[in-house]
């Protein structure tokens, strides 16, 4: 049934439609991703600052080739704009970074210098541009060392010394080749009355006629008459006609020919309907395919529909196909909801690239033809075009691990060698790089949200995100203030600090701020504070220790392992850190990067418990997200963590010592069945020993639906149940199909997490 929005009692309906051409004056201070209209990024590496800017954001240019083209309207003044040169750590910046204009788009001249030293500090400049240019680019011309922040770009509007014609409609300006929406009911002659402008301060701006073209051009007439004379600096009204002789689009081409330098003619592309809503496509796209999969990131493509639509809405489900549809008369924007399905993509491209993707996960799409904007969108919602693609269970080559061997002695340093050394990628670049490429999710409204690891709480903020404005933080997982290597030269521009494998996204007052130093564990009795998922307190010896929430247990354990057998024996220059003590000694300016046995003196004089974080490892095996996110950064820095591809490997290790334990016990935190420690629910199977079924009690009055994990000795999840029944506190697990031996049963009901293990003996 077709939504309708607009009455056709109703007159007129008119609205403007983005534009190809800026209108000058224009500018942006990038605080958000999406660019103004007429601007157009190009280049790999091309970004956007959240920390540097004046104030921050900023757009980012990081690679040589990297542009920002304006493209407007009218003659130009002043451009304004702020430059720095961000240095890699220990260096300064180099290069040349050119601003340019043209008159056609295709030859650019210098606008003033080209800059080749640039300050670490924002510095505004600004040139006079010539009359003539329609065209503004910020070109990263060569890059030696560092990026280019820029911010503040204006363009002011200059004066004309020729007539210079110009049109709005309304308030709204319609730039040369721009288009103009209108809708009127079936019948009913409906003016529109087109203002036009001549700006130039010399000269006599002259109509001398008009024309109408296109498949709806009868629909439409000139009601002013031709020719019509404009002095300077004056304007004079052009009325259109526009009634329509059937429904849905009815489209056309208004020409107007003047004596413009510039803009001879002026062409305005009439986008009328008649009725309420545009003429619904008549064929879908076809041929779903997706040429990029991975365990973190999907590129789907399709083929256009023919005759082609004004644009593509898709939309994706996780586990099941997409029955949902749009409603006409709405327009949907990336991260909406319809029903179960979520708005991924909504454009006149054929290509699409979902966000939130982890690994060993099917995803369903549907795509949807559409004509028309704003309330006059129509979409086609038979027979949509469907598909759907299973990502990577994990991207790790198959030969990977293949020189590593736990039998071996040196199992420590063979393990150490295969992941370092690495590519460094920097600390600061954390955000674009990482967490806005893979933490952050879609929501509604074209809005992101980022989530808290330790804590589980879900930032909703408009793009670009900004780590000060937003209150969070770029988490070290293991305390940058532990780090044998903190007190080093160049601290902040060594491999160990700027490691994406341990660092989190967190917020910063209420949750690490509040872990500061404190090793992680166990909270025994009355937690003396706790946010959300994560609270902080005394464990079962008597020290304050800080524990995140269950999901995050073992991700954030295996970054601490990962860090350790990472960087032990690295060499370091500058003096060793005095304030953390370790388990063995450094040697010849290097460190064995141990777990400190005290965190920071003179605070905190205990250990970070290398058995809890290997219980947690264990308790909280890697999951899909997690598997995704060590595929990811691997694709970054060119290393992968073993704890995730590996889980047993952290018990071959004494973190204390990061020595080799040649008979460790697996689990690594081996409890009895029906055990498990105090930071998760008890849970009693029955009977276990079981074969293909088996009873597991949790907590009584618990009704809500379960999930259910079975994980092997190895860490790896093997069978999973969703949604099961959940009856005062009982579920019932059938049908298993798994070898025989020793699993850990993991059970979320409701916000509890319950633990235990079984025996499968068939």
């Amino acid at each position: 049934m077709k939504k309708r929005l607009l009455s056709t009692l109703i007159a007129a309906c008119i609205t403007v439609l983005g534009m190809a051409q800026a209108v000058l004056p224009t500018s942006s201070t990038f605080s958000t991703t999406t660019l103004p209209t007429g601007w157009t990024s190009s280049g790999t590496g091309f970004a956007y600052y959240s920390g540097s800017g004046n104030p921050a954001p900023a757009a980012k240019f990081a690679a040589a080739g990297d542009k920002l083209t304006i493209f407007f309207n009218s003659t130009p003044g002043i451009i304004k704009y702020d430059l720095v040169g961000n240095p890699p750590p220990s260096t300064t910046w180099a290069g040349t970074f050119t601003v340019e204009e043209s008159v056609n788009g295709t030859t650019w001249t210098t606008v003033g210098t080209a800059y080749t030293a640039l300050t670490t500090a924002y510095t505004t400049f600004q040139n006079t541009m010539n009359s003539a240019s329609r065209y503004a680019r910020f070109n990263f011309t060569t890059k030696t060392n560092g990026n280019v922040g820029l911010d503040n770009v204006s363009i002011a509007t200059g004066v004309s010394t020729t007539q210079e014609m110009s049109v709005k409609q309304s308030s709204t300006t319609i730039v040369n080749g721009g288009t103009f929406s209108t809708s009127s009911p079936v019948s009913t002659l409906s003016p529109v009355t087109f203002t036009v402008y001549n700006s130039g301060t010399v000269g006599t701006l002259s109509i001398t006629a008009t024309s109408l073209t296109g498949p709806a051009a009868a629909d439409y007439s000139v009601a002013t008459t031709m020719p019509m004379s404009i002095g300077p600096s004056g304007n004079s009204s052009l009325v259109v006609n526009f009634t329509p002789s059937a429904s849905g689009t009815r489209d056309a081409i208004l020409t107007i020919t003047n004596n413009d330098p510039y803009a001879n003619p002026y062409v305005i592309n009439l986008n009328g309907i008649g009725g309420t809503l545009a003429t619904e496509p008549t064929a879908q796209a076809t041929n779903m395919t997706f040429p990029v999969t991975k365990s973190y990131h999907i590129q789907g493509s399709f083929t256009a529909a023919s005759p082609s639509p004004d644009g593509y809405l898709v939309l994706r489900k996780t586990g099941s196909a997409v029955t949902d549809v749009p409603v006409d008369g709405t327009v949907y924007q990336r991260g909406d909801m319809i029903g179960s399905s979520k708005v991924v993509y909504s454009s006149n491209l054929t290509g699409f690239f979902p966000n939130e993707i982890v690994a060993n996960t099917g995803y369903y799409f549907a795509v949807f033809a559409y004509n028309g904007v704003s309330t006059y969108r129509n979409y086609l919602i038979t027979s949509p075009l469907t598909g759907n693609i299973t990502t990577s269970a994990t991207m790790m080559p198959g030969t990977y691990y293949s020189t590593i061997s736990t039998s071996n002695t040196t199992f420590v340093t063979d393990l150490h060698a295969k992941i370092n050394p690495h590519t460094i990628e920097l600390y600061s670049s954390y955000g674009p790089n990482f967490a806005a490429t893979f933490y952050t999710r879609d929501t509604v409204a074209n809005q992101r949200v980022i989530t808290c690891v330790y804590s589980g709480e879900n930032k909703v903020y408009t793009e670009p995100f900004d780590w000060t404005t937003e209150n969070f933080s770029r988490e070290h997982t293991y305390c940058q203030s532990w780090q044998p290597t903190v007190n080093a030269t160049n601290y902040t521009s060594l491999p160990e600090y700027n490691d994406y494998h341990m660092i989190t996204p967190t917020d910063q007052n209420n949750v690490n701020a509040i872990r500061s130093n404190y090793p992680m564990g166990i909270v025994v009795g009355t937690p003396t504070y706790t946010y959300m998922g994560c609270k902080m307190g005394l464990d079962a010896n008597g020290h304050k220790v800080f524990e995140p929430r269950d999901s995050d247990k073992g991700d954030a354990a295996r970054c601490m392992l990962y860090e350790c057998i990472t960087y032990t024996g690295v060499a370091y220059s500058g003096a060793a850190n005095t304030t953390t003590t370790y388990g063995g000694t450094p040697v010849a300016g290097t460190n064995i990067w141990s777990l400190p046995s005290s965190c920071y003196n003179p605070g905190i004089l205990y250990a970070q418990d290398q058995n809890v974080l290997k219980q947690w490892s264990y308790q909280d095996p890697p999951d899909n997200f997690e598997i995704a996110r060590n595929d990811f950064v691997d694709s970054l820095q060119g290393n992968r963590n073993p704890f995730i591809d590996h889980p047993e490997y952290a018990c071959y290790i004494d973190f204390s010592t990061m020595t080799y334990l040649a008979t460790p016990s697996t689990p690594c935190a081996t409890v009895g069945i029906n055990e498990t420690d105090g930071s998760f629910g008890s849970a009693f199977i029955y009977p276990n020993p079981a074969s293909a079924a088996f009873t597991i009690m949790v907590e009584e009055g618990m009704n809500a639906p379960a999930t259910v994990s079975i994980i092997n000795m190895l860490g790896k999840q093997v069978a999973s149940y969703s949604n099961l029944d959940t009856k005062n506190g009982i579920i019932e697990c059938s049908g298993l199909d798994i070898a025989n031996g020793l699993y850990l049963v993991k059970v979320k009901t409701g916000n509890k997490t319950f633990v235990s293990r079984v025996m499968i003996n068939k």
